[in-house]
Formats: structure tokens, C-alpha cells, sequence
């Protein structure tokens, strides 16, 4: 995993981690943990080993993998799910999706509604502190700012068309009607 020496000065950069590497460290952390808070003590230990460079790849491949779950049809889902989803709540909750490992991950985006067989009632579904697993990782490895290698990018969110309303019950029903059937009901 860790090809660079620890010493190798690290340049700016905005190479992602190697998807497979990155899903097989979340997938490690799932089968290794109990609760949120056990996986995020054991996702900073794992990022800690990898190299700087990879640890800025790290995060910036959580911020990719969150923006690609940022949709109209998810937004539905989580808002079901949560009761509710403002901005930041959706964004913490696909944080969340991306913590339940690839498979669920993509499953959710063609599919939110297949969501409704790993979510239970009276939980909330959001995992704010995954956005800041290898600033952590980073800044206990090398005592700096891992903003500070990171080549300028720009992320854009795409301007969401809304097929659903939450004052509109109905309007979710027909997009995810399995979880609105366990959520909301008749």
C-alpha cells in the first residue's frame, strides 16, 4: 500500500485513491467494527498507514464517491429514512451510504428504494466524521494540513431536479415505495 517513503516530500496533488483500494479499507473497517464511532477510530488508523499522498487521494475519493451520490431520487430516500434531509443532513447521509461498503453504495444509487432492507426505524442514518477520517490521518502522521496538498479542484454539485416534495407524501411513495411503506406507512 504504501509505495512512497515517509520522508518523500509531497507535492500538491488531486490523484484520487485507487477506488478498489479505497472500498477495500471501508469494507474492513465494516467487518471489523460494531457502531460508527469503533469504524471511525479504525478508518484513521488505516489511513494512517498508507502513504500522504494516498491519504489526500483518500479523501478526496470520499468527496468524489459523495458527490456521485447526490441525486433527486437518493435525496428522496434519505429524507424518508431521516425524517427529513436539509442540505447538510443529505450530505452526511451519503457519508453514511459510502460507510455500508460498494456494494450497498451502488446498489442505492440505481436503486434508493433497495434501502429499505438494511434500515431500520428510530435510527438516524448520517455519518458526518467520515469527511474527516484522513484530515485526521494525515495531520497525526505528518503534522500538517492536508488541505495544504491538495491541488486546487473544483467540485460542482449538479443542480438537482426534484420529482418529489416532502409536503407531498405521495410524490415519495411513488419513488421509493418500500421504504415509504416502513417509514411513513398507509
Amino acid at each position: 500500500m504504501a509505495s512512497e517513503s515517509k520522508n518523500t516530500p509531497l507535492g500538491k496533488t488531486a490523484e484520487l485513491l485507487d477506488e478498489n483500494l479505497y472500498w477495500s479499507i471501508i469494507q474492513k473497517a465494516k467487518e471489523a467494527t460494531e457502531d460508527q464511532d469503533e469504524m471511525e477510530e479504525y478508518l484513521i488508523e488505516e489511513v494512517e498507514k498508507l502513504t500522504p499522498k494516498e491519504m489526500v487521494g483518500f479523501h478526496l475519493q470520499t468527496i468524489n464517491l459523495e458527490q456521485k451520490a447526490y441525486t433527486s431520487h437518493l435525496w428522496c430516500a434519505a429524507s424518508i429514512i431521516n425524517d427529513g434531509a436539509s442540505d447538510d443532513g443529505f450530505e452526511y447521509f451519503r457519508y453514511w451510504l459510502i460507510s455500508t461498503g460498494k456494494d450497498t453504495y451502488y446498489k442505492a444509487i440505481q436503486d434508493p428504494d433497495s434501502l429499505a432492507d438494511i434500515v431500520e426505524e428510530d435510527n438516524e442514518y448520517e455519518f458526518e466524521s467520515l469527511a474527516y477520517i484522513a484530515m485526521e490521518a494525515f495531520e497525526n502522521k505528518t503534522n500538517q494540513d492536508l488541505y495544504d496538498y491538495i491541488e486546487t479542484i473544483s467540485y460542482t454539485l449538479q443542480d438537482l431536479e426534484f420529482t418529489w416534495k416532502k409536503e407531498d407524501p405521495q410524490s415519495q411513495k411513488k419513488l421509493c415505495p418500500k421504504l415509504y411503506e416502513k417509514f411513513i406507512g398507509q
